[in-house]
Order: C-alpha cells, then structure tokens, then sequence
C-alpha cells in the first residue's frame, strides 16, 4: 500500500467537505457514547475548553484529509481488517489525530523519572471506564488533562496519559491499538497469583547452625520398617487425591471466551536504544506491569504511533505477537502514514550529524548544505500542559483507596494518612477460591510514631509476626508472639544498637533464649530454664507468675583466640537448685573431647550453723591432657568464687531480661492506644496538619495571653486563690479579703518608704565618709564625687516626701475600688 500525496486545491475542497461532515457528524456521535456525569459537565462547558480544543489550525486539517485519504486507502486494500483508530472526537465533540493528542511531559518528581514509576501511577490514579461494545474501537478519546481530572479513562486514553509521561522522560515509546485477553481488557485478576505473594519477608538474624564435626559420636540407626514406610507413602497419596478430587473448583478455569481474538485493547510499546532499554517490551496501563514482547496474552496488533507519526501493521498475527518485528523503518512490515516525516531515530541521528557538520565547518569553512525537499511534519500537539501535582501522588488512587482480587487473595491499597492507623497495604489471603476463609493477614504501615512497618497475622498457625524500622529505643526489629501476655511463646529480634549486643529472645513457657553477637567476653547464647508452673500452687502461681525462679542457666562462648583451649570457656552451667556449677572448655587440636570441671557451692551461713568450708571434694575435674599439672586449692577457691560471683550477675541479668520484655509490652500497649501515626512536613497532609496545629497553638497562646491580662487587672485573684469556693464569697470572707488587701498595700507602701530612707541614709554615710578621708592632691575628683553624692541625697530625700504624701491617697483609692467591687459590695455594705 502506497501512501497517496494530494495537491493543495484537493486537499483544501477534501478539508472543507470533512468540515461540514464534523459538523453534522459531531451531534450524533455525541449521542451514542455514554460518557459519566463529570464527561458530561466538561462537553456542556466546551466554550471554557482552550481554543486548540475547539478548532482546527489549518496543519490540523491537513493532517484529518490525509489521514481520511489513508483510512480509505486501507479498508480497499485490507477490507477484512478493521478500520484503524486516526481520528477520534475529543472532548469538545472536534475530531483530533491520535499522534496530536500526545504531548510529551517532563517529570518534576523522582518518582516519574522512570517507566516502572510512570506506570505504576497511570495505573493506580486511573479507574477503567471498558469499552462498549469491546469489540470496536472508541469514539471519543479525551485529552490527558481532562483524564487527570476526572480520574476516569478507557484503556486508549490510559496508554496516551502513560505514553505522554515515557515520551517526555526521553523513551522510545509508541501507543499500541490491538487486541488483548478479556482478563486484561477487563483487568479481571481473580485467577491470577497476587506479586506480594512471591515476597517473603526474610530476616537479617539467622540462628546459628552447629557444625557438622565428624569426631563427634554417630546416632544410632533407626530401625523402620520399609514395607511400613511405602504403605504410609501409598496411603498419603491416596489421602491427597481424594482431596483433589473433594475440591474440583481449585482447577476449575473461566469458561472460554467467545469474543477472544475480538476485544480491542491499548496498551504502550516501548523499543531499545533509549535509556539504556535493551529489549523491546509492553507496558499495560491498567495494571503497570511490563511484559515480553511475545506475550501470549496480546493477540494482536493493529497500528502504533507515537507524536511523530502513524504506523499501520502490515505483519500476520493469526500466531498473535510472537514472531512480530517492530522495525518501524521497514516499509513492508509497518505502513507509515506520513511518508518521509522525521522519526524520533532520525532525529537523533540528524541532530549528531549537524554536530558534526559544525565542527568540519569550523575547519573548512565551508557552509553549503544540500536542500532537501520538504515532506509534512506531524503538527503541534492540541493538548494543554499535563499537571501532575504532589497532592495526585499522594493520594493515588480514586477516592484514595483500591481493592484488587486475586487467585485466593484480596490486596487493598490506600493513601497516606487516610488511615488513623497508617495503614497503607493489605494483603488477606484466603483458603479457599470464594474468599470466605481467611489464612492470613499481612499489613503494611507509613509515618507510625511506634516505627511499625509491618504486620503478619496468621490464622492458621495462630501468630502475629510485627517488624519495626530503626528508631527504636529498645531497638526492637521484630516480634513475633502468640498472644500478648507475658508467659507465652514469643520470639524478639533486635538491631545491632542494642545496649547487651543482643539480636535475639525467643521466649516459651518454661525456657528462655537469648543471642548475642559481639560481646567482649565472646558469649553468642545464654539458655535459661525456669522452674516448671506445674510445681507451684496456685497462690504461688498468683504471686510469681511474672518473676519465676530459675532452675538452670546455660551460657555458650566463642573461642577467645589469645587464650588457650584447655582455659578458654565454652559453655558454662549454673545448676541453681542443685547449688553446682559446670564449666566445659574448648576442644584442643586433635582433639575430640572436652575438658571439664565441676563446682558443689558450699552453704551459706545460717542462724544456727556458720558457713560451709570449702574442701577438695567439692570440686570434680577431667582434663584431656594428663601431662598438664592440676590446679592448686587456691586457684579453685578463686575460681569458686569468682563463679558464684558471676552466678549472680547472671541472676540479675536474667531478671532484667524479662522486665525489658514486660516493658516493651507494655509500652506496645500505650503505644496502639495513643495517636499512631506522625505527619511528615514534606506531604500536602503534613502541611494542612503542620498548618492547623500552629492555628491552634496560636488561639491557645492567645487566650493564655488574654487570662494572663486579666489576671493582672484583677487585685482580688491571689488572694480568691486561697479559698476553695471563689463563687459564692460569705460576709466573713469579703471582709477578710478586704482587711488582707489593705494590709498587705499598706505593708508594701511601708516596705517602699524603707527602701528609700535605707538609701537616703547609705548616700549620706558614704559622704560624710569622703569628707573625713579627704586629701588636698584630690581635690578635683573629690568636688565631683561630692556633687554626685549630694544630688543623689537630694533625690532620695524627694522620693521619701513624695511617697509619703501619695501613699495616703493611693491607700484610699484601693480601699474605694474594693468597696465597688461586685463580689465585695452586697458584704461590705451591709
């Protein structure tokens, strides 16, 4: 198929006869679209719309006759095929060509930066408005700032906003008219596995495996039966296929679907050679995942564009795109609409070759330059500049919120702080395909003022598994419990930060075990045991049911390199109840077992007996080596006591233990009653937040200020504050008042006429000191100093007349103002 060229005279009689044709066409087509209440209200206010909404410049219309001419060029040519998608109506009911309803848009935020970023919020702002019928292509394709708008598009207008966004982050991407699987069309999910589901949490603390050591002593065999062994083999796999068979709905697949081949999608090509893409791929839209090339749930292609220009399939996909090749310069396999206009490859190349004809030019000065002849570029764009605000980001989706089924899993996402949780992500998964029976429950929280970031809930096992990010006082990293009481089974993780170097507790009804990682005194594990609750009556159960006694402590060491073996410590036991103490060093070279020793404490001092002696016998030891010499009596007292010593810092430390466990418990608890989530200063949230507190404190500031005023105002208010019943004063009160105010004035009055007479009288004394050490040689300095000394008596001495005469004034005055007090007139009247 060759693309026709038109004179002007044609094209302009062709463009004036697609006018009238627009016109007539626009009110019927306008009529047989449903469109939504807010598509509606933007085609009623079509005169607000920017005047590249409403009319054709005159490139524009040029474009429409060409693209008419090359739509009829391929139904004569191609009649089996179906019409290609050129010039849909936009929202103002004018017809547009799809490659101008592209604009290119620069990304302001880090998060658009990429296409994983792009899709992901096309797909998630957008909610899909289908096709109807899906099997023909739309007529009405609205421009990308309306789509922002309304947060509603067809799969058409999903791949233009997406495509606009790539395009304008430098990627070589194309939108793709085709057709689609009725999942994808439909974004039906419920028999696909949900992409959480393939993410495992996985802990940076692992337990440390014992090495295998192949002196240590075999296990014995176990004797069993194989005869046995298959009868149980054969009786479990007659046992799950019965459950098969129970339970056909978990292999049951949609029944077929009669319009497969038929349902018209859009989704985004994009090619290599541009930020370091490699391999050609597909985007879809409405979900933002990528996909292969050779997909098998795209089953054909009918044209792609970009704002370049328009490209028309000419390749066979009865065997859908498997074997497609998107060379889009090879004529025979794609059919462009614009012959000879500029590709986005070409523009590249022309840009590096007039670098490279400005540095020759420099050298040669030779500026000549083949003309070449002009073909028709693709106008400008129609569309008006896209805004993709922060507040968009953040809210993401429609009404803030999204629910997704899956194959046995519902994923619900929302919006930061629409939660009072701040809950973001919820991951439910179910036993069974009708979603009835929950199996588990995994969340993801934002901006907690607890540091949580997840939560696992799991149904079946009964446990809840809950990770924190760093921040933490108590550096937890992660807890996992069956319920919240204390005595239960429970496993916390800590960071490296912690103050012991702890990185694990795993806590059961009777032991407790802790590991440690870097110590100085190189112990990795401390196992203790505690006394068994069937021993303890239950007023003992009722009173130690927190701090039970311990019946056995175990610590486990690392080898300490600058110490021998036969000295170095590993494990050492504190048997409480059996008053012993057991210590196991180290394996020697060649060696395949241990030396040990063994302590018997002796008994404490008592009301009737003095305390035990220590004697040989108290002590038991093997040592590997027979050559090396025993240890004398002294060494082993020493070594006996430094043991009961560290007996009960080890007690101690156990005890601390299981108070920072109540603690972090407890404070768990304050934590999920109190406000749980902080608002961060940088989200449009955290602004209107930041915005209404400051409001607020003001208001409070502001009526303190107004309180403290009238306060001060208010003679009556230290001395109502004595009283318990400031409301309703007595007689007896008023006049207790009354006569507490006048005395303490007259006793202030009196305290100020002191303090002027002591200065009065300090400045005189000091003169008459002067006077009498005065010298001749300082007469100058003396003349001055007495000048000052006598002005300052002088208006000592006037401050003293003055306060004297105003202070009998003053005294009357208050005496007037309490009696027109109103809470002490009707009292003081009478």
């Amino acid at each position: 198929m060759e693309t026709v060229v038109e004179s002007d005279s044609e094209e302009q009689d062709r463009s004036g006869e697609s006018e009238e044709e627009e016109e007539d066409d626009r009110e019927p087509m306008k009529m047989e679209r449903s469109v939504s209440a807010s598509q509606e209200l933007v085609l009623k206010l079509d005169e607000l719309c920017p005047e590249s909404y409403r009319v054709n410049s005159p490139d524009q219309i040029r474009l429409l006759a060409i693209s008419d001419n090359f739509q009829r060029q391929y139904s004569l040519l191609y009649p089996d095929r179906k019409p290609l998608l050129l010039c849909p109506v936009n929202e103002c009911g004018v017809r547009k060509f799809v490659s101008l309803t592209l604009r290119p848009t620069p990304a302001f935020f880090p998060e658009l930066f990429n296409w994983e970023g792009c899709a992901s919020f096309v797909a998630d702002f957008l909610s899909l408005d289908p096709l109807e019928p899906p099997v023909d292509l739309p007529r009405y394709l609205f421009s990308s700032s309306s789509v922002l708008l309304n947060q509603s598009a067809t799969c058409f207008e999903s791949a233009t906003l997406l495509c606009s966004l790539l395009l304008g982050t430098h990627y070589d991407a194309y939108c793709v008219s085709g057709y689609a699987v009725r999942e994808m069309c439909l974004m039906d999910y419920s028999l696909q596995e949900c992409p959480l589901l393939d993410t495992p949490v996985k802990s940076n603390i692992s337990e440390e495996e014992p090495q295998e050591n192949k002196y240590t002593v075999k296990h014995l065999r176990e004797m069993k039966s194989h005869f046995l062994t298959q009868l149980e083999k054969k009786k479990q796999e007659a046992e799950a296929a019965l459950l098969q068979k129970q339970k056909p709905q978990e292999n049951e697949q949609l029944p077929a679907d009669p319009l497969r081949g038929l349902r018209v999608h859009c989704w985004v090509l994009v090619l290599s050679g541009s930020r370091s893409v490699r391999e050609n791929f597909f985007i879809d839209p409405l979900s933002g995942n990528s996909y292969p090339t050779d997909d098998g749930n795209f089953l054909g292609i009918e044209s792609v564009w970009n704002n370049f220009n328009y490209y028309a399939n000419m390749q066979d996909c009865r065997a859908g795109c498997t074997d497609m090749v998107y060379d889009l310069e090879d004529l025979k396999l794609w059919e462009p609409l614009l012959y000879g206009a500029t590709s986005k490859k070409q523009l590249i190349i022309e840009v590096s070759k007039k670098k490279e004809s400005r540095m020759i030019s420099k050298f040669t000065n030779n500026e000549e330059e083949d003309e070449q002849p002009r073909v028709f570029e693709m106008p400008r764009h129609w569309v008006s500049y896209i805004k993709i605000s922060q507040k968009d980001l953040e809210s993401r989706w429609p009404g803030r919120q999204k629910v997704t089924r899956y194959r046995k899993a519902k994923l619900e996402k929302f919006a930061a702080y629409l939660r009072e949780d701040g809950l973001v992500t919820r991951l439910t998964r179910y036993k069974d395909l009708d979603c009835t029976e929950v199996v588990t429950v995994k969340e993801w929280f934002h901006h907690r003022n607890d540091f949580l970031e997840e939560r696992d809930i799991n149904k079946e096992a009964n446990f809840t598994r809950e990770r924190f990010k760093r921040g933490r006082l108590s550096s937890l990293m992660c807890h996992r419990y069956t319920t919240k009481s204390t005595d239960t089974e429970r496993v916390m993780e800590f960071r490296r930060e912690h103050l012991e170097n702890m990185v694990r507790r795993v806590e059961s009804l009777d032991e407790m075990i802790e590991f440690f990682e870097g110590r100085k005194d190189f112990l990795h594990c401390r196992h203790v045991f505690f006394i068994p609750l069937d021993q303890f009556s239950q007023t003992d159960l009722d009173c130690q049911l927190r701090v039970r006694p311990i019946e056995k402590v175990v610590e486990r060491f690392r080898r300490d390199r600058s110490k021998p073996a036969s000295k170095d410590v590993a494990e050492r036991a504190f048997l409480l109840n059996e008053r012993r103490m057991e210590l196991t060093y180290h394996l020697e070279d060649n060696r395949f077992i241990p030396s040990k020793r063994s302590f018997v404490k002796p008994l404490e001092a008592t009301d009737k007996k003095k305390a035990e002696d220590f004697r040989v016998d108290m002590v038991s030891s093997f040592q590997v080596d027979p050559s090396e010499k025993p240890l004398k009596t002294l060494t082993l007292y020493k070594m006996l006591m430094s043991l009961m010593e560290d007996e009960k810092e080890v007690v101690l430390q156990v005890k601390k233990s299981k108070e920072e466990v109540q603690k972090i418990l407890d404070c768990r608890e304050q934590e999920e009653a109190k406000d749980q989530i902080h608002f961060c200063p940088w989200t449009t949230d955290g602004v209107t937040q930041a915005r209404s507190q400051r409001e607020e404190m003001e208001r409070l500031e502001e009526e303190e200020q107004l309180w403290l005023q009238e306060r001060e105002k208010d003679i009556l208010a230290p001395l109502l504050l004595r009283l318990n019943d400031t409301e309703t004063l007595s007689t007896a009160d008023a006049k207790q008042i009354h006569q507490e105010c006048l005395s303490e004035f007259k006793q202030r009055l009196v305290e100020q006429a002191n303090l002027i007479q002591e200065r009065y009288e300090k400045e005189t004394k000091e003169l008459q000191r002067k006077q009498q050490s005065f010298q001749k040689k300082q007469e100058e300095g003396y003349q001055t100093y007495c000048s000052e000394k006598v002005l300052r008596i002088d208006v000592a001495k006037k401050r003293l007349i003055m306060h004297k005469e105003a202070a009998l004034h003053k005294y009357k005055a208050l005496d007037q103002r309490l009696k027109r007090d109103p809470r002490l007139a009707p009292h003081l009247l009478n």
